[in-house]
């Protein structure tokens, strides 16, 4: 395994309620205590993050699983293993299926997806891949959301880009913190063995081609 680039913040050294937190993440995943541990050597931002995940992300005015499916486009995009590697129970809880997980590259094409979702995840495709965008694009995005909605998948599309592009530089791993629970692991992640050989594997999401073949339209 390639070496972890910054360390994770014992427990002992945390006070009561980033302590609860944590055993939240280990619970209830997305995210997982590691990245959160990662982020607890500075108070304010593991606040800072872990209120916003809560507010714009668990809660919100628009979907949690669209959110969820931008948030698992944008780890294809930007191969954050960590953060693919996860799933919301809140959203694949009779909402979202794993085949879904599986063709986000091709989401304009596939037949997995609503055209609502479908919008979605080209919004969060021009913003994570930079693309320019035009009158036509804009009014597929009017057609789908309110603007309330626009803002808060922008808003959290931005927040995951930024803080993926960020952890999958730091060579973070499942299963190293409060360890025992597999609570939103995708399936293949639920243990440290299971986790290994998925990633072993010829197939593995994180050893395809993610980015996109058009432009935003």
């Amino acid at each position: 395994m390639a070496k972890q680039r910054i360390s994770y913040v014992p427990l002992e050294k945390m006070d009561d309620a980033m302590r609860a937190e944590m055993e939240r993440c280990a619970r209830e995943g997305t995210p997982r205590p590691e990245s959160s541990a990662v982020r607890a050597h500075v108070p304010a931002a593991f606040w800072s993050f872990a209120n916003s995940w809560r507010d714009i992300f668990h809660t919100g005015v628009c979907d949690h699983a669209l959110k969820e499916l931008c948030r698992l486009y944008v780890s294809r995009s930007v191969k954050c293993e960590f953060c693919g590697n996860q799933r919301s129970i809140k959203a694949f809880t009779g909402k979202l299926d794993e085949a879904q997980a599986d063709d986000l590259v091709n989401f304009e094409k596939s037949a997995k997806y609503t055209e609502r979702q479908k919008a979605a995840l080209a919004y969060a495709e021009a913003i994570t891949w930079r693309l320019e965008t035009d009158d036509a694009f804009w009014d597929r995005m009017h057609r789908h959301f309110t603007e309330p909605e626009l803002v808060e998948l922008g808003c959290f599309t931005a927040l995951t880009m930024g803080q993926q592009s960020w952890l999958r530089l730091l060579n973070i791993e499942h299963h190293q913190v409060l360890v025992g629970t597999a609570a939103s692991m995708a399936p293949g992640f639920e243990t440290a063995e299971a986790l290994a050989k998925t990633k072993a594997a010829p197939d593995y999401w994180a050893k395809q081609d993610a980015a996109p073949k058009k432009n935003a339209a």
